[in-house]
């Protein structure tokens, strides 16, 4: 069975409610083991078919948890070429983060990520959760199909 990691940084609830959605939505398509979690370490990542980020913007940033998993996973070697990466996440203003999470996947680590990310300004609403549950089954649905 595929194995799927939501994991996500949260200030004000905004982003955790978004990956809660993101999971929920990954646990209904049926075919994945769906952990959602605020923490692994950097070897963790190498457990997972695919590794879904949520983070929101702070200060046109990614937030600093999330700048250390990748500098460790890239400081021990991790491979993850090839694995399913998608990045979401709240914003205020601008947003950059979940872009900035893509790229390093797409860039430094070679995953297969799916584009664009996912944003929401400010508080998600139903309309929000729905496409963050979307997000989800899109994950799940292409590790299906993946060869």
């Amino acid at each position: 069975m595929s194995k799927i990691l939501v994991l996500y940084y949260s200030r004000s609830g905004n982003t955790e409610k978004m990956a809660r959605a993101v999971a929920e939505g990954a646990k209904n398509a049926g075919n994945a083991e769906v952990e959602l979690s605020y923490h692994v370490d950097a070897e963790d990542l190498a457990n997972f078919d695919a590794v879904l980020l949520g983070a929101p913007t702070y200060h046109h940033d990614i937030p600093m948890d999330m700048k250390r998993l990748f500098e460790e996973a890239a400081a021990k070697g991790m491979n993850l070429k090839g694995k399913i990466g998608a990045a979401f996440g709240s914003y205020g203003w601008s947003g950059e983060a979940p872009k900035l999470l893509l790229e390093i996947m797409k860039n430094k680590f070679e995953m297969q990520v799916i584009e664009p990310p996912l944003l929401v300004k400010y508080a998600p609403d139903e309309k929000a959760l729905s496409l963050c549950r979307e997000l989800g089954r899109q994950v799940a649905t292409t590790l299906m199909h993946k060869v």
